[in-house]
């Protein structure tokens, strides 16, 4: 082997362990196996700590609705801002704000000891019924996250109590103008709550986007981020 093709075979070896690097993992949670995918950022070092976000996928939240939510939504921004995202599919089937719920909160506690998350909190995400989802497992755990966000969602089975339970992390709200779904008065009567609250939640309507939040992929899931990265700030109204 001559020096040259060692010195480049080197540099090619450095270059692939500093990429980013998607995983397939399980683990065993409430007594039933939970599949998952973990996107680390580029030059992810496990010695350091990590903003990370956990995603829920839309519809009956498959693996196959988890990796398009990811390469829509999370991937490309999460890898250049230097975030974990974590997405779980739905265990059996059993959606993520019904009986899918059960995982948690054990299954944070164990991404917590496999990660060095900032501040042991997530920000939590999702589209459709993954947004749903987020704000199910947002206020049943609070004190594990910082943000959840739908594009689009709300609380299942609302309360005051759930609703309460979320006037300390931020929320965004985000849904079509033309949604045929029409969750915009529920979402936006939460969003209305929560800021008389004294909390940070923000509702936007999206102009001319559909049920499938358009303007939020590719370049602009920045937008996602950018939510973020203003709730690790602080969730005073603004």
């Amino acid at each position: 082997m001559t020096l040259r093709l060692l010195v480049t075979l080197l540099c090619l070896c450095a270059a692939a362990s500093a990429t980013a690097e998607t995983r397939e993992l399980s683990k065993t949670v409430a007594g039933t196996t939970v599949r998952y995918k973990v996107v680390l950022p580029t030059g992810y070092d496990p010695a350091k700590t990590y903003p990370a976000v956990l995603v829920f996928g839309g519809g009956p939240q498959t693996m196959a609705t988890v990796e398009r939510t990811l390469e829509a939504n999370f991937r490309a921004e999460a890898e250049k801002r230097g975030f974990i995202v974590i997405a779980p599919a739905a265990p059996g089937g059993d959606l993520f704000f019904q009986e899918g719920a059960r995982i948690f909160p054990e299954f944070l506690r164990l991404l917590l000891a496999d990660y060095k998350i900032r501040d042991g909190k997530f920000h939590v995400a999702g589209p459709s019924n993954g947004g749903i989802a987020a704000m199910h497992v947002a206020a049943a755990h609070p004190q594990f996250f910082l943000s959840a966000t739908a594009f689009p969602g709300y609380l299942w089975q609302p309360s005051e109590a759930k609703l309460r339970a979320l006037a300390r992390t931020c929320v965004f709200l985000y849904v079509g103008e033309h949604d045929d779904y029409r969750w915009h008065g529920e979402m936006k009567k939460e969003a209305d709550f929560l800021r008389a609250l004294g909390a940070m939640a923000r509702y936007t309507e999206e102009k001319g986007e559909p049920h499938g939040i358009r303007t939020l992929r590719g370049a602009g899931a920045a937008r996602l981020f950018e939510d973020f990265e203003q709730a690790a700030k602080g969730c005073a109204p603004r």
